[in-house]
């Protein structure tokens, strides 16, 4: 079986993949990295906790070839779902989990950290979000990635806030769906260190610096007033006020 760890970009996505990671080498599942090596997916999977990139047919079907000799990962992806993802769900040969933050602050974090890289002349997959619109824009996409997850059956969906701010009953939820013992030592440690604060400013480990409503302090009046009007739809059924 493959468990997808799917997210919004700078929502705690890299957090969750990684907690997910951890909770199922409890389990001594193989490793994405040693997956990826033995099987020649280096093309597939990203070095950098193993995203996939889109679900489509040819990818997953690359991917899904090593649990048919009884293997199970974590890989991670920003995608929407597709088809072929449907269908291996529905075979139990993936089983997806999903994270979401309030678009805002997505935005802003997005914006902010393909600054700081390109100032370090190491540009990332954020750097060309170079104006607000460009960011408004960027995140609309995955506003209605959001959306389509929403519909689908049998995965698991978690809010960057909720698991921020009642941790404890989110990290359950997402032991029980992964069918894991929590009450294993080797369970708990591993939730401990994912815990929140953790391990303060180090990135990976817990939702580095992520701030809930920065983007309030951040963007002017005008601005704020047209991301009510684009993401207002959304925000109501994601759980989170306009204003």
């Amino acid at each position: 079986m493959i468990v997808l760890s799917v997210g919004m970009p700078r929502a705690g996505s890299g957090w969750h993949y990684n907690l997910i990671h951890d909770l199922m080498k409890t389990t001594g599942c193989a490793d994405a990295h040693d997956i990826s090596k033995r099987y020649h997916l280096q093309n597939i999977l990203t070095e950098v906790n193993s995203n996939i990139g889109v679900l489509s047919a040819r990818r997953l079907a690359m991917v899904t070839l090593p649990t048919l000799v009884g293997n199970t990962f974590v890989i991670k992806a920003h995608a929407a779902p597709t088809t072929t993802s449907r269908l291996l769900s529905t075979l139990s040969l993936l089983r997806v989990t999903y994270i979401y933050r309030d678009p805002r602050d997505a935005m802003l974090s997005a914006f902010d950290f393909g600054q700081r890289a390109l100032k370090k002349g190491r540009p990332n997959a954020f750097s060309h979000l170079s104006d607000f619109e460009k960011s408004v824009d960027f995140m609309m996409e995955y506003a209605h990635v959001w959306e389509k997850w929403m519909t689908e059956k049998n995965v698991l969906i978690a809010r960057y806030e909720d698991l921020l701010m009642n941790y404890d009953v989110e990290s359950a939820k997402l032991v029980d769906y992964l069918k894991l013992d929590g009450n294993k030592p080797e369970v708990q440690e591993v939730i401990a260190q994912y815990r929140p604060g953790a391990s303060e400013g180090q990135q990976g480990l817990h939702f580095y610096k992520g701030k809930i409503g920065r983007f309030r302090e951040s963007y002017n009046e005008e601005q704020k007033s047209l991301l009510v009007k684009k993401l207002g739809p959304y925000l109501a059924r994601m759980g989170y006020e306009a204003e």
